[in-house]
């Protein structure tokens, strides 16, 4: 029987009452599940598809058909990557897998209204995932925020509530509202891991049911890192594949504290970047995030700003439109394999995970075009 886990100090809670952390505000996972087998893939074209390698099974699941993205070869500087085109999701990021599980995992143990902290990809997913699923989303965004972030959401019909100060001070925000509402956060909620881990097993069955040799992930608060160590350590369990792939972080050297702990480099504040996705000063998970890139023989990447627009172009002209943030995977792997970290002859997935489209100004920016 699963239950939530704080992994610091194994102190664990029963599953069958929701929460979002632990009664001292500890960021949880849950407690190891043993993975599945290739019988266990039902035969439905989402993620739906590994519902038997989650802690229990909804009814209904809320779905719109995410998962099942295209893996295109192409290559990338010297070498050849396997880019996983985590955009075509119903609204346009990796998101929507965590997004699914969580609300649908939520929905079955009675939770109907839901709050999310987010200007980004994390809050367009729960706004659209709760309005498919009849439930009713808040989303608390920095007063900052430029009104088009949040048309997505609002669109889908969750209501928008300004918060003034920082992102941190928005986050504070939505804490203190959990009394009233139940804080469904892709960055704090263990059921958003449960539904990112699908993409390791989707990995599994694009190759042939093997792991691929490396994983380059963009990186922010780490959920695809997780959700990858969570996912290939379960089909590890299983005795489906014979090692887990190594998972590289890649994230921006103007905001990497993941990476820097990584490379064991000091701390650095934290400055603008156009891998805004990512730019996450404080990850709450710091600890897991290293042990999953440790445990996997990974590592980090760190990437200058124009290193990463110069990706982003490149990717572009190569018919594959997608964000800065995610773009900068694409520029950690040219990095790892010209410094010998990971071979050509070796297979490696780079991960893109959100859509150009929802970068239009950076893109001008850099093409110097007004709009």
């Amino acid at each position: 029987m699963a239950s939530y886990l704080d992994p610091r100090s194994g102190r664990t809670w029963p599953l069958d009452t929701p929460r979002w952390c632990g009664d001292a505000r500890e960021p949880l996972l849950l407690t190891p599940l043993p993975g599945i087998g290739r019988d266990d893939i039902a035969p439905v074209r989402s993620i739906w598809r590994y519902a038997a390698a989650l802690p229990f099974l909804p009814a209904a699941p809320i779905t719109m058909g995410e998962g099942c993205t295209p893996l295109v070869e192409m290559r990338l500087g010297e070498g050849t990557a396997l880019a996983k085109c985590e955009w075509f999701m119903p609204t346009g990021s990796f998101k929507d897998r965590g997004a699914s599980v969580m609300l649908s995992l939520l929905r079955e143990q009675g939770v109907r209204a839901v709050l999310e902290d987010s200007s980004g990809n994390g809050g367009a997913a729960v706004s659209a995932y709760a309005a498919a699923g009849g439930m009713q989303a808040e989303i608390y965004v920095p007063a900052s925020t430029s009104p088009a972030k949040t048309v997505q959401s609002r669109a889908a019909g969750a209501g928008i509530t300004l918060v003034p100060g920082s992102r941190q001070a928005c986050a504070e925000a939505a804490e203190a509202a959990a009394e009233r509402i139940f804080y469904a956060s892709h960055n704090w909620h263990p059921f958003f891991l449960e539904g990112t881990k699908s993409l390791a097993y989707e990995l599994w069955e694009d190759l042939g049911f093997r792991a691929p040799d490396n994983v380059v992930v963009p990186c922010g608060a780490g959920s695809n890192v997780l959700g990858l160590w969570l996912g290939f350590g379960e089909l590890l369990r299983a005795g489906q594949v014979a090692k887990l792939p190594r998972i590289w972080a890649a994230q921006p050297a103007n905001c990497g504290p993941i990476a820097r702990a990584a490379l064991g480099l000091p701390e650095q504040e934290a400055q603008p970047t156009i891998a805004e996705g990512t730019a996450i000063a404080k990850p709450l998970r710091l600890p897991e995030c290293l042990r999953a890139l440790r445990e996997s023989e990974g590592g980090a990447v760190l990437s200058e700003e124009r290193e990463i627009a110069e990706a982003a172009l490149a990717l572009a002209r190569r018919g594959l439109y997608v964000e800065p943030t995610c773009a900068q995977a694409a520029a950690a792997f040219t990095k790892l394999l010209a410094e010998g970290r990971i071979a050509a002859r070796e297979t490696t997935v780079v991960l893109l995970t959100g859509t150009g489209l929802k970068a239009t100004p950076r893109f001008a920016e850099m093409l110097g075009v007004e709009i």
